[in-house]
């Protein structure tokens, strides 16, 4: 019951907040009844934060995470990314809840078709091996698919703005490699971690005087939850110790992460005349052509098994965590995976009168749970669609759901983060922004039950789902996420 109070309530509190406004787009696995069909563009958790890497103050990182719930070993064709679509990551410098530069990221598919000799001599034939690499993988004479990606910057709106392609400053080209999954330690016997960081690439970000630096591959997954019982009416003990749970349902799990690291002032720049503070907003989604047929002669002609075609249509959505999971309801999920911020008036019952606090108390009432009754839930507004006032809130912000961090407070080092960021007196964390870190499960869950209030019952009440994650599974250095599993051999 600890996780689904984790995740629905930091959910709910976070959606609440970021639902009033109309979407919530963090910490989201096959949250929505269509996104469960399409998972290579399931957005599951968003990370935007001051860069605490030794030297690196000036950079603001931002993590989206994508195609959830990945078993290492699931080979052999394990957990591409989708050529037909394009994943973006939005940022909002103006306050107005629309998106004022756009990070895109378009891939493609690379196959050379590696064959063995199969028979005796005089009968000896060339035939396809079913495999992506014949040997050792960070040889890339060994590997017979692969993928590489494009980046642009788009300043105004998505679609109709003003398209820059970003530069890999390493060979001068336009593209950058996806490494391969963690497939196992014999298909890497040099070690993952060493053949993942030859991927780490500087980028040259168009309009921006200094570099940047952009990955994008497989990483374990950090966000701690036990989804399972979460799920299963929050079948935990919120007012049990913040580690009881075990390390949850997602630590055996792996995630592919977009990590962008951008000069601040490459995303503070447009800010509003007048804003007292240079906060971003952020979140990130994911886009699939309008039209899908399924070919049934795959590989004729060049064609695959689908051919797309249409306007890209947006299917993903996500900012702050677990919005979309447990706070907006089962009717609103694909429409607000299909929603934009500015639009988010919409949603706004879902947080002025959230039910999962309602849920905690019928659920948990025995152990003296009980729902704040401040009505409409401005508490959650501020918190979460509006940012937190003398920390991270523009001024003349539009109420909506997103991400927001003021990049002006200084990193707190890794050592000495907090993991209930700001309702732990550090400011450097969520909901000023959101670092990986960051137990937002935890914090959602107390704020929905009126931490920030002056009057709720429960207000003081430490609510948890009872999973923390290690710090040291973390890296110091970006991309931050922890190198994945392997698929082999099996622990």
């Amino acid at each position: 019951m600890n996780t689904l109070i984790k995740r629905s309530g930091l959910a709910i509190a976070v959606a609440g907040l970021c639902i009033s406004a109309g979407a919530a787009n963090a910490s989201s696995h096959r949250e929505a009844p269509f996104i469960t069909e399409v998972p290579k563009v399931d957005g599951t958790d968003f990370y935007m934060f001051r860069s605490y890497e030794a030297g690196r103050a000036d950079f603001v990182t931002l993590i989206a995470n994508y195609l959830p719930l990945q078993d290492a070993y699931g080979g052999p064709n394990y957990f591409d990314l989708d050529e037909d679509a394009v994943y973006e990551i939005h940022i909002d410098n103006s306050g107005n809840a629309q998106e004022n530069l756009t990070f895109r990221f378009q891939f493609s598919d690379n196959l050379e078709d590696k064959q063995l000799p199969v028979g005796p001599d005089g009968d000896q034939k060339m035939v396809s091996v079913p495999l992506k690499n014949i040997g050792d993988a960070s040889d890339e004479a060994n590997v017979q698919f692969s993928q590489d990606y494009t980046v642009s910057v788009i300043r105004g709106d998505r679609r109709t703005g003003t398209v820059e392609t970003a530069t890999n400053v390493t060979d001068g080209t336009a593209t950058f490699d996806k490494p391969l999954d963690n497939i196992g330690e014999k298909s890497f016997p040099g070690g993952y971690q060493a053949y993942a960081n030859q991927h780490i690439f500087e980028i040259g970000i168009p309009g921006c005087a200094t570099n940047g630096q952009v990955f994008v591959g497989q990483r374990k997954e950090a966000f701690a939850v036990n989804l399972g019982e979460i799920f299963d009416l929050v079948n935990t003990n919120p007012l049990g110790p913040r580690d009881g749970e075990g390390a949850g349902d997602l630590a055996d799990k792996n995630v592919t992460s977009f990590a962008l690291e951008v000069p601040t002032e490459c995303l503070t720049g447009t800010a509003v005349t007048g804003m007292d503070q240079p906060v971003i907003g952020g979140w990130t989604t994911a886009s699939v052509r309008q039209a899908r047929v399924i070919n049934p002669q795959p590989t004729v002609d060049g064609k695959g098994a689908t051919v797309e075609g249409g306007a890209w249509t947006q299917v993903s959505r996500l900012g702050m965590p677990l919005v979309n999971e447990v706070v907006i309801g089962l009717n609103d999920k694909d429409r607000f995976n299909a929603s934009e911020p500015m639009n988010d008036g919409q949603f706004a019952t879902y947080v002025t009168h959230p039910t999962l606090p309602e849920l905690l108390e019928i659920l948990f009432g025995g152990a003296g749970a009980e729902a704040p009754n401040n009505f409409p839930r401005t508490d959650l507004v501020t918190a979460f669609l509006t940012g937190v006032p003398d920390v991270n809130m523009p001024v003349g912000v539009q109420t909506s759901e997103m991400l927001r961090l003021n990049p002006e407070i200084a990193a707190t080092p890794a050592a000495s983060q907090n993991d209930l960021g700001v309702l732990g007196g550090d400011n450097a964390g969520f909901p000023n922004g959101r670092r990986p870190v960051d137990d937002t499960v935890d914090i959602a869950l107390r704020v929905v039950m009126g931490a920030l209030t002056t009057d709720a019952p429960n207000k003081d009440t430490p609510f948890t789902d009872g999973v923390q994650l290690d710090p040291a599974e973390l890296q110091e250095v970006f991309p931050y996420l922890a190198t994945p599993l392997a698929g082999s051999p099996n622990s």
